[in-house]
């Protein structure tokens, strides 16, 4: 670990995950842009970097990307990110009551907090699980994928039936191309082109940033009169008295959240704000302009972060959208996250940790001295903005192979997430079951030469059970839980 903050405070690094920091806060303070759609727009640049330099700019977006989005949702009650909704409920009328840099500085100080303890549990836990997870065999890994794939399509937004319909699609885009187990092509339909199959850069920078361009060039252009803080950021030390336990408390239940596949960083604040609001002698204040509603939120879902990178790190297994583009990062430099990454790259494993926590520290000295000039982003023109975002769109799917081939796979991957969101069906299933399944099928594959095709040895492996049977729980849950409700409803008439 001591290693990883040396390398970190590197010159070219340390600038790096800087340049990301402001990046990430720029982007989360312009509504409909998202720290998914910048990390997959940068993710091209990364190709001939150093892999520490990479996820070190990479993992400075992230954090610079949730925490923005609390500066628009504030001033202007417009999260930047969906993770900063909830921060909307307090720190907006507390605009209105001309205590708006009171509501920043409470936003920065909890986003900072839910960050460092975090990254406690990320620092703490991921050496152990990695080591953990070494035992895992093919079968397990199959079942944890599965069970991560069930999660995620259960707890996405949307019905059961729309998440699992849309990790269906997923898996079902990653089949074209070559099987690696016999060498034969499959879904080609005789085009050369798709041999390689479908990239993940085409499809992630398709996904997300091509959809939100046609979707926001769509939409209404609005002039906002951003109202810029004009006081210093008031911050005392007594609010470490008051607000002290509810940050800690927020800043757990975002890390444990985070844990969770597909629940991301907003249901963390949603979560996190709910518990407040029930533990707290005044619950009556919340949504009309009280501070600990606006800690409760950002404290989650900054702490979130950590909570998803545990995973990620040590089981390759993403809980997010950015978790999957992070994991094509480290898929482009010939790295497996999982386990192994400890062994064989811990210079890249100690990094992301060792990065996580001082693009907090950095982000807080960003927001804290630039937060007035930072909300004047949302008066750029959005044809401007849509336009540069598009360039950055061709100019990076073109890239991964120098194939324009891959330009079209994008065009059309964008027109499918914008048809997948008008239909109310999850993004995140269907991009994380695109990055998943060739993980899953592998693994399988693997199991089943093990075994001579006797798909009952799974049931003999305890770790591998115990996945299948918490992804048959997941599944069954809401079922039982809206069976439960009428019974309830006649023992209380």
């Amino acid at each position: 670990m001591l290693d990883a903050f040396i390398q970190l405070f590197e010159l070219q690094n340390i600038l790096f995950l800087v340049l990301g920091t402001a990046l990430g806060i720029v982007v989360g303070a312009i509504p409909g842009l998202t720290a998914s759609m910048l990390i997959a727009l940068t993710l091209p640049l990364t190709f001939h970097m150093d892999p520490v330099s990479a996820v070190t700019l990479l993992i400075g977006e992230y954090v610079g990307g949730i925490s923005g989005g609390l500066i628009t949702a504030i001033l202007l009650r417009m999260p930047g990110t969906p993770a900063s909704i909830v921060t909307t409920f307090d720190g907006y009328p507390m605009a209105q009551q001309n205590k708006a840099e009171r509501a920043l500085a409470l936003g920065i100080m909890a986003s900072v907090v839910g960050g460092i303890i975090s990254w406690f549990f990320l620092a703490g836990m991921s050496p152990a699980l990695a080591e953990f997870a070494l035992q895992f065999g093919p079968w397990e890994y199959f079942a944890l994928v599965v069970m991560a794939l069930v999660m995620l399509a259960v707890l996405a937004q949307g019905s059961l039936a729309k998440g699992l319909l849309a990790a269906a699609l997923g898996m079902a885009f990653a089949i074209p191309g070559i099987d690696s187990s016999i060498g034969q092509a499959r879904l080609t339909f005789g085009n050369s082109a798709l041999l390689t199959g479908f990239g993940l850069l085409p499809v992630l920078i398709g996904a997300f940033a091509i959809s939100q361009v046609i979707r926001d060039a769509c939409a209404p252009q609005m002039t906002q009169k951003v109202p810029v803080p004009q006081k210093r950021l008031p911050i005392f030390g007594s609010d470490v008295k008051t607000h002290g336990l509810n940050m800690i408390r927020s800043s757990v239940i975002g890390t444990w959240i985070g844990l969770l596949p597909g629940i991301g960083a907003n249901i963390a604040a949603l979560v996190s704000y709910s518990t407040a609001k029930q533990v707290s002698n005044e619950p009556e204040k919340f949504g009309k302009g009280h501070e600990p509603g606006v800690v409760a939120g950002e404290a989650a879902n900054n702490a979130s972060i950590g909570g998803a990178l545990i995973p990620l790190i040590t089981m390759g297994i993403p809980g997010s959208v950015t978790e999957a583009i992070l994991i094509g990062a480290l898929t482009i430099h010939n790295l497996q996250p999982g386990p192994l990454l400890f062994q064989n790259a811990p210079e890249v494993a100690y990094g992301i940790i060792a990065a996580y926590l001082v693009a907090n520290v950095i982000m807080l000295l960003m927001m804290w001295g630039a937060v007035k000039y930072i909300a004047q982003v949302v008066r750029i023109p959005r044809s401007a903005l849509l336009s540069v975002v598009l360039v950055f769109c061709v100019v990076g799917s073109y890239a991964v192979n120098s194939n324009f081939t891959d330009v079209w796979v994008m065009v059309a991957f964008g027109i499918i997430g914008l048809g997948l969101e008008a239909a109310r069906v999850p993004l995140g299933p269907f991009v994380i079951g695109f990055v998943l399944s060739p993980i899953a099928e592998e693994q399988l594959r693997a199991s089943l030469m093990m075994t001579d095709g006797d798909v009952t040895e799974i049931l003999s492996r305890p770790y591998a059970l115990l996945f299948l049977i918490l992804a048959v729980l997941t599944v069954a849950w809401p079922a039982v839980v809206a069976r439960l409700k009428p019974a309830r409803k006649e023992e209380m008439k």
